[in-house]
């Protein structure tokens, strides 16, 4: 079990923000422990924020429109919303929750967010839809993967770049690893996003070992699995992950984990 305890940062933008109104209905939607950072947090406009966002938009689903810059640019207030603390065992509850109160939060009047723990940020609009897929999960037959599949686009940012592997940044969020692929493989979203899935939803009680294998269909290609620690942020940095990375690597080993079970 990793010993570790952390909590999402959560920047809000809008104009006339109370945050007294908004941490109360953060903690309305997501529950006790949600509270406004007072220290960071504040009723002017920060010229950098229209810049941080296009840095953070989501890649893979493009979802800002004309409405959500003009949004930014308009702000006249900075919010930073912090979550309850989680660990290991606690990540995806609070991670769900989390997500419920950065909705109602953009409901209530907040124009745009973005989640400073994996450097994510999407539309106003697909905020909300991602915490409508993920209360709508708990009705569903397949509830578990669902909400995984919710949490995951909501709070992990993919891809980044660094040295000839592309890395995801925000599985920390879920309690699990993140995970690296070689850029030189088209196919490395499929990969990418099928194991954190997997990671997420369908993890054997025993978990996974280094160097086994992993396929996305049972007569499909292989890939090892290797751990390697986190090493490219501080400790003490939002996007360092405790858990470490899963990378994948192309290979044949003898067993293998599969994503279709």
């Amino acid at each position: 079990m990793i010993d570790n305890t952390r909590r999402h940062v959560i920047c809000l933008l809008g104009q006339g923000l109370d945050f007294d109104d908004l941490e109360r209905v953060a903690r309305d939607a997501g529950g006790e422990g949600f509270e406004v950072d007072l220290e960071f947090s504040q009723h002017d406009r920060d010229p950098r924020m229209t810049e941080a966002f296009r840095a953070s938009a989501d890649r893979v689903v493009p979802t800002f429109d004309d409405g959500d810059w003009a949004a930014i640019d308009a702000h006249t207030d900075v919010l930073y919303l912090l979550s309850p603390t989680f660990t290991d065992s606690t990540a995806v509850d609070v991670a769900h929750r989390t997500l419920a109160a950065t909705a109602a939060s953009l409901r209530e009047g907040a124009t745009a967010a973005k989640g400073e723990c994996s450097g994510i940020a999407h539309g106003r609009d697909r905020w909300l839809d991602l915490a409508d897929l993920a209360d709508a999960a708990r009705h569903g037959d397949a509830a578990t993967l669902d909400l995984a599949s919710a949490l995951h686009l909501a709070w992990v940012r993919r891809p980044i770049s660094d040295a000839g592997w592309l890395y995801t940044c925000g599985m920390h969020l879920l309690g699990q690893p993140d995970i690296e692929h070689p850029d030189d493989d088209p196919d490395w979203l499929e990969w990418m996003d099928a194991l954190a899935l997997y990671l997420l939803a369908e993890l054997p009680a025993d978990g996974i070992r280094d160097g086994e294998g992993f396929r996305l269909t049972a007569e499909g290609s292989r890939r090892v699995l290797r751990h390697t620690a986190c090493q490219r942020y501080d400790a003490d940095d939002l996007f360092f992950n405790p858990y470490g990375y899963w990378r994948l690597t192309p290979d044949t080993p003898t067993g293998a984990a599969s994503a279709t079970g």
